[in-house]
């Protein structure tokens, strides 16, 4: 896959490390895959909806066993403000704008669509749930 993506200048290396920039004939390749997947799910009768980003790590600590394999792979985000460095050299983190809680950046989506879920079905009339999610997910894995 890799090497199609580079032969073919789908895209290239971003300045995140393991992170890509899409170019725009690789996106619209993916915009067309998109579009015939996302009728063939409404041909089903399957709607769209999105789930947020971060996920609270509370949600991941009642899910231990689901997270184990992929834990070491999660970003987690600790506060919500930078700050200018008082000695001039650029910016920090505000140590004054830590969280309540430590929220991850999502690796998977089902903590957080299970939660969510729990809120909308009240009875077996609720079902089933016929819901697709096109969403980024983020994982910070050591190996391609």
């Amino acid at each position: 896959y890799k090497d199609l993506v580079v032969k073919d200048d789908l895209a290239d290396n971003s300045a995140v490390r393991g992170c890509m920039v899409i170019k725009p004939y690789g996106y619209a390749i993916w915009e067309k895959m998109q579009a015939q997947l996302d009728k063939m799910f409404k041909e089903t009768g399957h709607v769209n909806a999105y789930f947020p980003l971060f996920i609270p790590k509370s949600f991941f600590s009642k899910e231990a066993s689901h997270v184990e394999g992929f834990a070491k792979a999660c970003a987690v985000v600790t506060h919500y403000r930078l700050m200018n460095d008082p000695s001039g050299k650029g910016i920090i983190v505000d140590p004054e704008a830590k969280l309540e809680e430590e929220l991850i950046v999502r690796p998977t989506s089902e903590t957080i669509i299970w939660s969510t879920y729990k809120t909308w079905i009240q009875s077996y009339r609720d079902l089933p749930i016929l819901v697709n999610q096109w969403a980024n997910v983020v994982r910070w894995e050591m190996r391609t």
